[in-house]
C-alpha cells in the first residue's frame, strides 16, 4: 500500500478524499494485489487438473429468509484435492456468498468483497444496499474475465436478506456469469458441476412456505443427489464427520447451522435414503 518512505507512515493517498470502493482504491495504487491481476501469460490456458476447483453450491428461499449451502469437496481433475473445503462465507450481517470454480481465486475474491463492504460502510456511515452489493460483486467478477477465459473461472452465488423488502419476502438469490452478468433467481438456484442434479432435486422438494428445518433438509437432499451423479461433488462423510455447510440469512442476520444440527439432519436424510435410495417424491 502507499507508504511515506521517510516516516514509515501511510502515504498521501490514505488522506485524500476519493471513492468509497476499496477495490477501486487498490486498483489505483496497488493493482498487483487484486486477485483479478493476470495469473498467466497471454495465450496460456490453465490445465484443468492443476488447480483445485470447488463444485456444487445452492440457495433457496423459505418462510423466514434464504438458505445457502455447499458441499465440501474440491477436485483437481480426477483427484480429490480437499474434502472439507468451506465454500460458503458471510460477507456482512445480511449477505453470504458461496462459490464454485477455481478455489484460490474464489477465496481471495470473497475476502476482497468482504473488505469492500466494510470499507463502504466505514466511509459512507451506512451499510451498502443489497442491489449495491450485487452490482459491486458483478464488477469484481467482470475484472476477472481474462483469467476466466484462461480456464480460471470463479462462479459465485450470492444470497441476501433485503431489509427493505415486504414482510417475509426479504430472502433473495443472485447468480452471475463469467463476464459479470447478474441474474436474480427466484425460489432456488444452484451452481457448479453438480448443479443440474441439485436443481432437479429442488424442483420436486421446494415450497415457498418451508420451515428452516425443512429447507435445510431439502438442501441436503439436493446436495446428496448432486453427489450421487457428479463425482466432483462430495456427499456427507459419516466416518470423517464432514458434512455440507448450511447457512441461513433472516431479518436477524447471518447464522450458520451448527455441526451438531447439520450432522443430525444428514444422518436423518441418509436413514430415509436407505428406504428410498432415489430420494423423496414430490409433494402431491
Amino acid at each position: 500500500m502507499p507508504v511515506n518512505d521517510t516516516a514509515g507512515l501511510p502515504g498521501e493517498a490514505f488522506f485524500t478524499p476519493g471513492t468509497s470502493s476499496f477495490t477501486e482504491f487498490l486498483a489505483a495504487h496497488r493493482p498487483g494485489l487484486l486477485p483479478t491481476a493476470p495469473a498467466l501469460p497471454d495465450g496460456v490456458r490453465a490445465a484443468p487438473d492443476r488447480f483445485p476447483h470447488g463444485t456444487t453450491v445452492l440457495a433457496l428461499t423459505y418462510g423466514d429468509g434464504v438458505l445457502i449451502a455447499g458441499d465440501r469437496r474440491a477436485t483437481m481433475g480426477n483427484l480429490i484435492a480437499q474434502r472439507d473445503l468451506e465454500k460458503v462465507h458471510p460477507t456482512d450481517d445480511h449477505t453470504a456468498v458461496a462459490f464454485a470454480g477455481t478455489v484460490g481465486l474464489a477465496v481471495d475474491m470473497v475476502r476482497l468483497f468482504q473488505v469492500e463492504l466494510t470499507h463502504f460502510e466505514k466511509i459512507e456511515g451506512t451499510p451498502m444496499s443489497l442491489p449495491g452489493k450485487v452490482t459491486r460483486l458483478a464488477a469484481m467478477i467482470r475484472q476477472n474475465l481474462a483469467q476466466a477465459m484462461q480456464g480460471l473461472a470463479v462462479v459465485p452465488l450470492l444470497a441476501g436478506y433485503d431489509l427493505t423488502a415486504p414482510e417475509r419476502r426479504g430472502g433473495r438469490i443472485f447468480a452471475f456469469d463469467a463476464a459479470g452478468g447478474l441474474y436474480e433467481k427466484h425460489d432456488f438456484h444452484a451452481e457448479g458441476s453438480g448443479s443440474p442434479y441439485a436443481r432437479g432435486a429442488l424442483k420436486k422438494l421446494y415450497r415457498p412456505d418451508l420451515t428452516r428445518r425443512e429447507a435445510a433438509l431439502a438442501a441436503l437432499q439436493a446436495l446428496y443427489d448432486a453427489a450421487d451423479d457428479d463425482s466432483a461433488t462430495g456427499g456427507p462423510d459419516l466416518n470423517r464427520r464432514i458434512f455440507p455447510v448450511v447457512c441461513v440469512l433472516t431479518e436477524d442476520g447471518f447464522e450458520r447451522l451448527s455441526e451438531t444440527e447439520t450432522e443430525e439432519l444428514s444422518r436423518e436424510m441418509i436413514l430415509r435414503r436407505a428406504e428410498r435410495p432415489d430420494g423423496p417424491h414430490a409433494a402431491p
